[in-house]
């Protein structure tokens, strides 16, 4: 199984690589432009958790995003020390042409399934996920509240 999952993955993220790559960036710099798009106005330190990574790590990608017109920083309206994310048309196509190739390949492998596969696929990758992150993922309307998935 753990095989399939790496191939499935390695397949998955093979076509935005290839677009990553001709704008030197990586799949950092998607990760990000990810949380982003479908979360405009988070705050820095919540990306942070989320992705789980250090804030060097962050800044880098960040600085490089935000210096080549993909992503926007704005200061918070009742935290001033707060710094806000928000993609710029710019970041929101890029993100779309990441996406498409992803989105047409998970649609198509559930398009093979039975109906009611999905619901246990999303029961299966919330049951990948660590516990502590149900809320994050709840959070970010990645799954549904109150319920099993």
């Amino acid at each position: 199984m753990m095989g399939l999952f790496y191939f499935a993955y390695r397949d998955f993220v093979s076509d935005a690589d290839e677009v990553l790559a001709r704008h030197n960036f990586g799949r950092a710099h998607h990760r990000v432009l990810y949380f982003v798009n479908i979360r405009p106005g988070m705050p820095v330190a919540d990306l942070l958790g989320v992705l789980k990574i250090t804030k060097q790590s962050l800044a880098r990608v960040l600085r490089q995003l935000i210096d080549e017109g993909y992503v926007e920083q704005h200061t918070g309206t009742t935290d001033r020390r707060q710094r806000l994310l928000f993609a710029t048309p710019k970041g929101q196509d890029f993100f779309a042409t990441l996406s498409t190739s992803q989105t047409e390949r998970i649609n198509a492998a559930l398009a093979q399934l039975p109906p009611h596969a999905q619901d246990i696929l999303r029961d299966f990758f919330k049951a990948m996920v660590d516990p502590a992150d149900h809320k994050i993922l709840a959070d970010l309307n990645l799954i549904k509240t109150g319920s099993k998935s």
